[in-house]
């Protein structure tokens, strides 16, 4: 038996001429995702319609749920357009909802199409009272109910009362590739969901010192992009082994700079990538002040070897709530297990805070790294992650 799920685009809708396009790429990606799940999608101003076979509700709702473009979805009931059918509907859901313990309820009701006889507010009051004559253990909340019987009238009849929120945003691949810098911590997970909900189709690059850094460590990181996986649609890690270069910055650096140095190194490196797959800028998961390298000033340094734009989404974030979002996007849990990345393990005990820029790029160059970077991108070990193999885990369970 086939669902109905009424879907809400948000942002797209704001698009004006170039409307078509964004819808366009919305529903590409919502097939993409769904792979082999049969569907039937109908668009009309305002709404999508998404018509399922039951057996696959638990993976259409897992797509609908963490695909970027969408404010939200909600199984719904088709109904002709008259107040009879809306009534049947409209009791079929209070019952449903009075079965799982709630309690109090308000109606709302849309109605685009005029012509329908009863206005919103008159269709709203009498299908309160039919409700509450058949469920009497309910009563009217109009400000905080515990669920609402939600009518829309438009080419058709939609009745629902479970609203479940999207990602919001825009549809992947509506903005240009970017290269996230992808460290085991907290922040740059959350950096990089916050840029694909911009439209922007994520590659990652995690930067390891092994032996000083473990192989349980690099395989936390490629959790982690696995995970921003059912976010981004698909991605890559790659993998850059840089413990030639942490050395030479130990040896040739002053300590307090070595961080820094490090940093740059990243930047560098991440920069040259991004060139060669064709991403347009790079993002990080720094935040003001957060650590020492994290200065105004430290970031101006480290960003200074690149001829692309660096996107820091976390920067005006506490780490509370960067923490929330973490849990909300489930990388939380991975990014807390208990292997460090190699700027924990090298970081000096008195780091610099406030670097001139010119010293430091002066240093910088001076060190003479860039045969080494070339070497690392040369050794890269690139993964791929696929929105399929998520499903699948969801198929078996």
């Amino acid at each position: 038996m086939d669902i109905l799920y009424l879907i809400k685009p948000g942002e797209i809708l704001l698009k004006k001429e170039n409307q078509r396009e964004f819808t366009r790429r919305l529903v590409k990606e919502l097939r993409t995702r769904l792979g082999d799940i049969q569907v039937r999608i109908e668009e009309f101003p305002g709404r999508f319609f998404l018509f399922a076979d039951q057996s696959k509700a638990e993976r259409v709702e897992f797509v609908l749920s963490h695909c970027p473009g969408l404010n939200g979805f909600a199984r719904s009931r088709l109904c002709h357009k008259s107040y009879e059918p809306i009534l049947e509907a409209a009791l079929a859901e209070a019952a449903e909802r009075v079965a799982e313990g709630n309690r109090s309820f308000k109606v709302e009701v849309r109605r685009s199409d005029k012509s329908f006889p009863l206005g919103s507010y008159e269709l709203a009051a009498k299908l309160g009272e039919e409700i509450l004559n058949h469920q009497p253990t309910l009563h009217v909340n109009v400000h905080k109910p515990d669920f609402v019987v939600n009518i829309e009238i438009r080419e058709r009849a939609y009745v629902y009362s479970q609203n479940i929120p999207g990602p919001r945003g825009l549809p992947t691949g509506s903005s240009a590739k970017l290269l996230l810098l992808l460290s085991g911590g907290i922040d740059s997970p959350v950096a990089g969901y916050m840029m694909a909900l911009r439209g922007a189709p994520i590659e990652c690059v995690h930067f390891h010192t092994y032996p000083y850094t473990s192989k349980e460590a690099q395989e936390k990181v490629g959790q982690l992009a696995q995970a921003l996986t059912a976010w981004c649609g698909h991605t890559r890690l790659w993998m850059l082994p840089f413990t030639e270069v942490q050395m030479a910055i130990k040896r040739l650096a002053p300590e307090e700079t070595s961080t820094l140095m490090f940093r740059s190194a990243m930047m560098e490196a991440a920069g040259l990538l991004a060139e060669r797959i064709g991403a347009k800028a790079l993002v990080t998961g720094e935040s003001l002040g957060q650590v020492a390298s994290q200065t105004a000033e430290a970031m101006a340094l480290t960003q200074a070897p690149l001829g692309l734009p660096v996107f820091r989404p976390l920067v005006g974030m506490d780490k509370e709530q960067t923490i929330g979002l973490a849990t909300k996007i489930g990388t939380f849990e991975l990014s807390t297990l208990p292997y460090e990345d190699c700027c924990v393990l090298f970081s000096p005990p008195h780091p610099l805070l406030k670097p001139d820029l010119k010293e430091g790029k002066s240093l910088y160059e001076s060190l003479g790294l860039r045969p080494l970077i070339e070497a690392s991108l040369g050794r890269a070990e690139k993964l791929k992650f696929n929105y399929r193999d998520i499903m699948r885990k969801i198929k078996s369970r």
